[in-house]
């Protein structure tokens, strides 16, 4: 017998770590592979954890709730090997070594008792390897508060404090003098305390528990707001042969290629063609330098069981034609109403569309989904009554007409790029060819 190490997978580019949100087996259930063992939850989305071997569930290492690096050991599984030489394993290989540990903690023993335990905040996120290496060395929460993170959202990462443990024990104490003054010293200034308003709750109000998914939700527009200077573009599309065309062919189109034709292919096609012509509206910024992405890949926001948007990802959206647009854009959306994505299918995004259309409103101011540099709105289609200029001259006419916002980042993208842009997109829905085949 042999002991399998269960790690925590890579998910996808920037994703650095999960938090365990259940475990769908326990110590001693036989497990088969590919069969799913404890269900994770990322800044992006849900997913499960599979068994890579069949065996049987020796050890667990973490709780619901606890927060897991990529590439830590999960559980051991226990399989039949004819090696009986047990894998080694470690719980978090960038832990301290034990013994150090240990010989740190008697030289502390007693300034560990003064010290108040470490939490996280919505602020401050700690992960548990930080929370314990500053129990070890009696690192104070006010401490750990100050110390400047590198890591993703400025968190404290084990280099962090380890950088800031070496330098406190290395630094030399500073004497301190005085001198004399012949001023009366000044009086301190004292800036008073502003606290959050807190709402006003009565006996029948209802106070409601923010999801998990809504907490990430929240920190991701505030985020946002203060990283980007947020400006809008607002036009005006006629999208009428687009509609005509649409109710014409979407019957075969589905007979055909068993697919729902929708608006959304067509817009995003549109949209792709755009940011090819303006390929600087396809950049992420990083400090001080931008970078310009080789691939369009657009993001497309879709609604999830729980009424909260997620942005699923099209790659290489230029490449595709209508029909593979049409389906991916589908395969995509369905996936997301089932909960069923995967992490790489919401990462790499390069510039993101929302239809604020589907909800009814004819435009909307959307936020920038970070480190996008741009988010297009699209508004719903209305019959309005609309001038039509001919060779014969100028008349009044019914036509299909929809609003699109544009936000932009303005650090890097000026107005008239961002004017220029959705003008683009606007103008390709316009030359729609009516005959189009597919």
């Amino acid at each position: 017998m042999a002991n399998f190490e269960l790690r925590l997978p890579k998910m996808g580019e920037s994703v650095a770590e999960a938090t365990i949100t259940s475990w769908l087996k326990q110590v001693g259930d036989a497990i088969e592979l590919d069969e799913p063992i404890l269900e994770i939850a990322t800044d992006k989305v849900d997913s499960e954890v599979p068994s890579e071997v069949d065996g049987v569930l020796k050890e667990i290492f973490f709780n619901v709730d606890d927060v897991v690096q990529v590439g830590q050991v999960l559980a051991l599984i226990e399989i039949e090997s004819e090696d009986n030489n047990a894998v080694e394993y470690s719980k978090d290989e960038d832990v301290i070594q034990e013994s150090v540990v240990e010989e740190i903690t008697d030289k502390i023993a007693e300034a560990k008792a003064t010290v108040s335990s470490i939490s996280s905040s919505n602020e401050r996120f700690y992960s548990p390897l930080v929370k314990n290496i500053a129990k070890a060395e009696a690192v104070s929460q006010e401490e750990l508060d100050a110390i400047t993170g590198t890591g993703k959202d400025n968190r404290v990462t084990k280099n962090d404090i380890l950088d800031y443990i070496k330098n406190r024990s290395a630094a030399p104490k500073q004497e301190i003098t005085t001198t004399q003054v012949s001023a009366a010293p000044s009086k301190p200034i004292e800036v008073p305390k502003v606290d959050k308003p807190k709402p006003v709750v009565n006996g029948e109000d209802e106070i409601i528990e923010m999801t998990r998914m809504g907490k990430l939700v929240a920190h991701h527009m505030v985020q946002s707001l203060q990283t980007s200077a947020h400006v809008q573009s607002f036009i005006e599309a006629d999208v009428t042969k687009i509609w005509n065309w649409r109710k014409k062919v979407k019957d075969e189109f589905m007979k055909r290629e068993g697919e729902n034709l929708t608006f959304t292919p067509i817009f995003m096609e549109a949209v792709a063609k755009a940011l090819r012509d303006y390929p600087m509206m396809n950049i992420s910024v990083q400090d001080n330098t931008i970078i310009k992405k080789k691939n369009i890949n657009l993001g497309m926001a879709a609604a999830l069981p729980d009424g909260n948007l997620i942005v699923p990802v099209i790659k290489n959206a230029d490449q595709l034609n209508l029909v593979g647009m049409t389906k991916q854009v589908n395969d995509l959306a369905n996936r997301a109403r089932f909960n069923q994505l995967k992490p790489d299918d919401i990462q790499g995004g390069t510039y993101t569309v929302t239809n604020v259309g589907t909800f009814g409103s004819i435009m909307g101011t959307p936020i920038i989904n970070q480190p996008q540099v741009g988010i297009l709105a699209l508004g719903a289609i209305r019959k309005v009554p609309a001038v039509i200029e001919t060779e014969e001259g100028d008349f009044i006419g019914i036509r299909y007409k929809m609003f699109m916002s544009h936000s932009y980042d303005h650090r890097v993208v000026n107005g008239a790029l961002g004017g220029m842009f959705v003008k683009a997109v606007k103008d390709y829905l316009e030359a729609w060819d009516s005959d189009r085949e597919i």
